[in-house]
């Protein structure tokens, strides 16, 4: 039988005990202990229609100086913020996208920020007038986000045999990210000097890589698709399965430290994007706790102990490796363990 994402239906989640909602965790621990992977319907407020989603992807239509006027100091050494904000395309790598990483500021305010550590700086964002309705969308839209998080993440605990709300006081301050993304159609220039492989076959057919297999380092990814086939992940028997970019859903996909958290009962599943000329739009919400959360063993019979890790610490030395982030991994110092949480 040929293998396939799962797509669930997860309304039910969002209320109290119900016949449905313990049905749709077990659908959920499945997909999470299985393909790692799922597609989800019923979620709140319409949050995934194509007009929410054009206008907070209407960002990559500013001009380049308004677009500049975000960048992160890895492309402009003016600029103040090393983690937060625009990266623009870099030829020359297997990974080829453009796109702006925002944080919890922009739902909650100021009061998010923490000078002095990168992971907690202010997003820089475009004015109102450039974009109209842009900040409402995002506002919106991260903040539903967070209540999927919230609910996929008590569904886990539940699905865990945990107390449901046992995820819930690390979450509570998060430093999620909602990253907006553009993968253009490749150029042949854009391959030069790239020093990994920039296509692969599937089915028979050569495709170039538009973002190389990775594995998430965090928690829960929320992805809403723009109908372009590109996003794969890879199953037990080596194969990948191309993720269905279905309008009105999310694709869901766990993180190696949540995969540790769960004493490996989570499975973190290797993914890539694959491209074949034509542009692709895509909006990832990463859900994460907040910096000082301690990331323990939990109480989960057989699961193998582990060393207690800060979620910053841990974040900083995996997000630093990535082609975006290159260059700055000095500029935070670890922190270490300063509370216990979870």
């Amino acid at each position: 039988m040929t293998q396939k994402i799962p797509a669930i239906d997860i309304s039910s989640t969002f209320g109290g005990p119900s016949p449905a909602r313990d049905q749709a965790d077990r659908e959920i621990m499945a997909a999470a202990t299985d393909t790692g992977f799922m597609t989800v319907t019923g979620l709140p407020d319409d949050m995934l229609s194509p007009d929410i989603r054009k206008r907070m992807l209407s960002i990559f239509d500013l001009p380049q100086d308004s677009k500049q006027r975000l960048y992160r100091h890895n492309f402009d050494p003016s600029r103040p913020n090393v983690y937060r904000g625009w990266f623009p395309l870099q030829p020359g790598l297997t990974t080829y996208k453009e796109g702006i990483d925002l944080g919890p500021d922009i739902a909650h305010g100021a009061g998010r920020v923490e000078p002095g550590d990168p992971l907690t700086e202010a997003t820089p964002l475009p004015k109102e007038h450039e974009l109209p309705g842009w900040h409402d969308a995002a506002i919106d839209y991260y903040r539903n986000m967070e209540a999927t998080g919230r609910a996929l993440m008590q569904s886990v605990a539940r699905g865990l045999q945990l107390e449901e709300t046992i995820f819930d006081d690390a979450f509570s301050r998060g430093i999620s990210t909602l990253r907006l993304l553009h993968y253009p159609v490749r150029p042949p220039e854009s391959f030069l000097g790239a020093t990994e492989p920039t296509h692969v076959m599937h089915n028979g057919q050569e495709y170039y890589m538009l973002a190389r297999g990775h594995v998430d380092s965090g928690f829960v990814t929320l992805l809403a698709q723009d109908g372009v086939q590109g996003l794969q992940a890879q199953v037990a028997d080596g194969s990948w399965l191309t993720v269905p970019p279905v309008e009105g859903t999310l694709a869901v996909n766990f993180g190696k430290l949540l995969a540790r958290w769960t004493g490996g009962r989570i499975r973190a599943t290797l993914h890539r994007v694959i491209g074949n000329n034509r542009q692709r739009y895509s909006v990832p919400f990463f859900y994460e706790p907040s910096v000082d959360t301690v990331i323990a063993p939990l109480p989960i019979a057989g699961s193998d102990p582990f060393e207690p890790v800060s979620y910053g610490d841990h974040l900083w030395e995996a997000t630093t490796k990535f082609v975006e982030q290159k260059n700055i991994a000095h500029l935070r110092l670890p922190r270490g363990i300063v509370r216990m949480t979870g």
